[in-house]
């Protein structure tokens, strides 16, 4: 596997600053991979991530971006109807994808009416016969799919998809979607990409913003992130490029760790 880049870390007054950041970030990547190889293949997460994507309905981004190269999948999901209030792609669905012309045929939710077990593996063969047809790359590292980009989001306690501190998922690393069915969070039934696919993309953002996420990214990015059991978040360590997108209130602690302020 190759060794991680060091992380960009970009740090913004309000959480507004980083929604634009974020749309100028994403506008240069999805030029860049489409223009390298016909498509971008972006993931994402739920949670404050889908909102923080605004800025990308906005001019001048939604004009720019040749939204039906791309095609969206999902980092993990909670195994309820894909019209259920808990459903990730609802969120991003009402949030976003409904707001651009991004093909239909090129948007991958989970199957509805499996069990967890099921709906990991059925996401699972269905990224693998696209890695099959070409129509997502492999890491030549890992033998994953690769995806362009990743938008990852971070729970109050360091947790990233459904990947939880003391679970065995974050474990995992044979398979490219696993499952759960005992979410500290509800939901309690989840399916969640596991890390050495995560760990295979070409680019992630890691978007954590507001006050409730501030020890999570002073343990992640501090002096002492090296010591105690390591945050799931701190095994985001892509063989890519890997930015921080960080508002004030989530370096609260950070800051007064790094500067004593």
């Amino acid at each position: 596997m190759a060794p991680p880049t060091t992380p960009n870390i970009q740090t913004f007054e309000t959480e507004e600053q980083v929604a634009v950041a974020l749309a100028v970030y994403i506008l240069h990547l999805s030029a860049k991979f489409i223009a390298a190889n016909g498509s971008f293949s972006v993931v994402l997460s739920g949670g404050s991530l889908i909102d923080t994507l605004r800025k990308l309905l906005e001019p001048p981004y939604v004009d720019s971006i040749e939204w039906s190269k791309w095609s969206i999948f999902f980092l993990d999901e909670r195994v309820v109807p894909l019209d259920h209030p808990d459903s990730n792609y609802k969120l991003a669905y009402d949030g976003f994808l409904s707001k651009v012309p991004i093909p239909e045929s090129n948007i991958y939710p989970i199957k509805e009416k499996l069990s967890p077990s099921d709906a990991a593996d059925e996401y699972e063969q269905r990224l693998k016969q696209l890695v099959a047809n070409n129509t997502l790359r492999t890491s030549p590292h890992t033998g994953f799919a690769k995806f362009d980009l990743m938008l990852v989001g971070m729970g109050p306690e360091g947790h990233v998809a459904s990947l939880f501190c003391w679970h065995f998922q974050r474990f995992e690393k044979k398979r490219w979607v696993t499952f759960i069915t005992d979410s500290p969070k509800p939901p309690s039934e989840r399916i969640t990409f596991t890390f050495p696919l995560i760990n295979s993309a070409s680019e992630i953002a890691m978007v954590v913003t507001g006050e409730d996420a501030a020890d999570a990214v002073n343990l992640a990015l501090g002096k002492h992130a090296s010591y105690g059991y390591p945050l799931p978040v701190q095994k985001v360590a892509p063989e890519g490029g890997l930015t921080w997108f960080l508002d004030m209130p989530a370096t609260s602690e950070l800051r007064k760790t790094e500067f004593g302020i």
